[in-house]
């Protein structure tokens, strides 16, 4: 079985530090990479190629503007934004536009969303253009 390559391009040092002992504990995972800020993350995604990275998400409802480059320029990659301080995680894909949705904050959470990434023809769990449905409102 292929392993699940992921980029870890989060920040504070230590956010970075615990995710990347989380990963690296998973059998079905390979750690490609970390980077400490977003102005390393485009080149070492063009050296690894990852199927998912990591990063930090600074607000609730606003896509990391990193986001829509990377699924932009690797529509096959799937980017997971993080933000333990807000208790928010996103998980983001492009199918056609790009799509996201609500992530458990969680050990769980997190590892859930990186094993249910869908494959680049996959559309079974598109929500919906740009948009998602965030408890319960729209």
């Amino acid at each position: 079985m292929r392993k699940l390559r992921v980029l870890v391009a989060n920040r504070p040092r230590l956010m970075r530090e615990l995710l990347l002992q989380t990963l690296s504990d998973q059998p079905d995972l390979e750690i490609v990479g970390e980077v400490p800020n977003e102005a390393e993350i485009t080149e070492l995604v063009d050296k690894t190629r990852p199927d998912c990275v990591i990063v930090g998400l600074d607000k609730h409802e606003t896509r990391p503007n990193l986001c829509g480059f990377l699924l932009g320029r690797y529509p096959q990659m799937k980017v997971l934004a993080v933000a333990p301080e807000l208790g928010v995680s996103r998980f983001y894909w492009a199918v056609v536009d790009i799509h996201s949705r609500e992530v458990e904050t969680s050990e769980d959470g997190l590892l859930s969303a990186l094993r249910s990434l869908p494959g680049p023809l996959d559309t079974s769990i598109e929500v919906g253009s740009m948009s998602t449905v965030v408890n319960g409102n729209s």
